[in-house]
């Protein structure tokens, strides 16, 4: 397994649209940096966000999900309470190709400041935006600024295409368009 350079996914997103809008390159005046760098590409937050809040006494369960555990904000700054949670998604769409893996991991600019983004894998066939994850993790209130880098995305190319992609077996998270909650 080999991760792919800046070239090959440069070539896979001009001509094959596996990156939706693409940046040719790495974006950093004022901004949280965000494009194609040596070796992955930095996607940028959207500006939706789902706020946890607990303003109902809602029990967070993966098994039967309630909306009501967040408030849906439109903004160009979203603040996350200390100590709790968003969800939100990449301004890119991805098309995963059959033969490669990507992992997400968050950027070190949030990280030092003690935001988290979920580490998660784009699985081989897998299309849509990317929902994100950011925890805040400080007794602070935290910033997420819409529009800028958030995460950076690493391509590993298997040594053949999977028997089975994620396309396949009709994944539940495929094709998924905004910030999407948890699914059975």
């Amino acid at each position: 397994m080999a991760i792919m350079s800046d070239r090959w996914i440069r070539e896979k997103s001009l001509n094959d649209n596996m990156i939706e809008p693409f940046m040719d390159r790495q974006h950093r005046d004022g901004t949280i940096s965000y494009g194609l760098s040596s070796y992955g590409y930095d996607a940028r937050v959207s500006d939706e966000f789902k706020i946890f809040t607990n303003v109902d006494s809602a029990v967070v369960d993966p098994k039967d999900f309630s909306p009501s555990s967040f408030v849906d904000r439109k903004t160009d700054i979203c603040i996350i309470p200390p100590n709790s949670f968003a969800l939100a998604r990449t301004v890119e769409y991805f098309r995963i190709p059959d033969d490669v893996l990507v992992i997400c991991l968050g950027k070190s600019t949030y990280a030092r400041c003690g935001i988290i983004v979920n580490v998660t894998p784009l699985e081989p066939g897998w299309e849509g935006h990317v929902t994100l994850e950011f925890s805040n993790t400080t007794p602070l209130p935290a910033k997420i600024y819409a529009n800028e880098g958030a995460c950076q995305f690493l391509f590993l190319q298997g040594n053949e295409p999977c028997e089975v992609t994620y396309r396949d077996r009709a994944g539940k998270y495929q094709g998924q368009r905004g910030v999407t909650l948890p699914k059975i």
